[in-house]
């Protein structure tokens, strides 16, 4: 009985999403980006480490999720994606009974610039991500931990890469 109903319930939810027309955004953004693609990196002078970070991020979310063909040139690209990292900034969220920084924000934002040949279209936009870290007491970030938090942030604005990138399609 028990085996019936959680099957029938998975049926039910299946003909739901179904009729409905339900599509997830990697779907739209393969519409969109599933082509040869070039991706072009502005590398910051100040920060060319995470800069590199967020080009390794991005190709990996399109090449697992969308399907893009990462290619070597853009003469052989159908799509040229330029990313640059638009900024980078640590606020303080929480400090200590004795007055020092406890608790971080890093703050992502990286620009977005696309153009499909094959339409003539220029799609640009940025996204953004945010990571919340502590440290030690008494202590200040070092590099270990501004590295990892950028990551961090970087990664959380590449997951809205795509959804924007889906939207794009519509547009």
């Amino acid at each position: 009985m028990r085996l019936l109903k959680s099957i029938s319930l998975l049926l039910i939810a299946i003909l739901f999403f179904a009729s409905c027309g339900y599509r997830p955004s990697a779907y739209y953004a393969n519409k969109e980006l599933g082509k040869d693609l070039f991706v072009r990196l502005d590398v910051a002078p100040s920060d060319p480490k995470n800069s590199v970070l967020v080009k390794d991020a991005v190709t990996k979310i399109l090449i697992q999720r969308v399907g893009s063909n990462l290619v070597n040139s853009e003469a052989q690209a159908d799509i040229i994606m330029d990313l640059r990292i638009a900024s980078v900034s640590f606020s303080t969220l929480q400090y200590d009974k004795d007055g020092y920084n406890k608790l971080y924000k890093a703050n992502v934002k990286i620009g977005v610039k696309y153009f499909d040949k094959s339409t003539s279209k220029t799609k640009s936009f940025t996204v953004d991500g945010e990571y919340d870290f502590a440290v030690d007491i008494g202590s200040t970030i070092n590099d270990t931990q501004r590295f990892e938090a950028i990551s961090k942030a970087s990664d959380m604005a590449i997951t809205d890469l795509l959804s924007r990138v889906a939207v794009g399609y519509f547009k």
